[in-house]
């Protein structure tokens, strides 16, 4: 029988997160020997890893530290529950707000405790046994308000927003709670790229002439379609949740508020 402890087995599984069996497993086929169980341990967990590069990562959550949020993505709801992975998404979020990397594909490669962040990701997958993956990431400047929506009380959070303004915090706060629950993808008409506005007058012409609208009224009902994708998907265009006969402009407007752009983020939703 190998010479090694429970004392053995404690401190390999937290050096490796592996199951008990498999720990004990890698100490009777190294003869006790711990250093040679660690290193077959980190062999398996890597081969582990490669295995589920292909799975799914429809889990998760959205941290916040200062002005940026980060996005973890994993394959369950139990891990995106557990302590460690919500450790681990605070210990990004807090050093993506000092780097302020790009995007998640920069962040990846930004160093953290003389490792990629990619790295130190991939290593606490091994230890959690699920695909793990740095999903959004972005910061804004100056003052901001901050929102993060549950959709469990057992969950963190799935749904952040930041609020970049100058004004009144309560009404910004407001306008967080509009991101969260109305999911604007722009803040104002401006920010629409072109393309998406030559696609939504396409469309609307093409189903004009298709439901046999007189042709003068082409114009007006392409118009009208054109607003009403704007008041969807431009922030400062939808109507207030709090007051829904006045735009979100309007309310800011009031409020003495100018809202200077936005971060929104949801777990597996773009």
């Amino acid at each position: 029988m190998a010479n090694f402890t429970m004392a053995d087995v404690k401190k390999l599984r937290e050096a490796t997160g592996s199951g008990m069996m498999d720990v004990k497993k890698a100490l009777e086929e190294a003869d006790g020997d711990y250093d040679a169980a660690l290193e077959a341990l980190r062999i398996k967990g890597a081969k582990d890893v490669g295995k589920r590069a292909e799975r799914t990562t429809a889990q998760g959550l959205v941290a916040q530290s200062g002005n940026t949020l980060l996005e973890l993505l994993c394959e369950t709801d139990f891990v995106a529950k557990s302590g460690s992975f919500i450790e681990l998404a605070q210990t990004l979020v807090e050093h993506a707000d000092e780097v302020r990397a790009a995007d998640g594909e920069a962040f990846a490669k930004a160093e953290l405790n003389g490792k990629s962040v990619a790295e130190v990701v991939a290593e606490e997958s091994v230890k959690l046994g699920e695909k793990i993956v740095v999903g959004r990431v972005g910061s804004l400047t100056g003052d901001v308000s901050v929102y993060m929506h549950r959709k469990a009380a057992d969950l963190p959070p799935a749904v952040g927003i930041l609020v970049a303004y100058t004004g009144d915090a309560e009404a910004a706060r407001q306008v967080g709670m509009q991101a969260a629950a109305m999911r604007p993808k722009y803040l104002s008409r401006d920010e629409v790229p072109a393309e998406t506005v030559e696609a939504e007058k396409r469309v609307a012409l093409e189903t004009a002439k298709e439901e046999g609208k007189p042709e003068r009224a082409w114009d007006k009902i392409v118009e009208g379609k054109v607003n009403a994708y704007y008041r969807d998907f431009c922030l400062l265009e939808q109507n207030s949740v709090i007051e829904n006969k006045k735009s979100v402009k309007q309310v800011l407007s009031e409020a003495g508020t100018e809202v200077t752009g936005f971060i929104r983020f949801e777990v597996g939703q773009e």
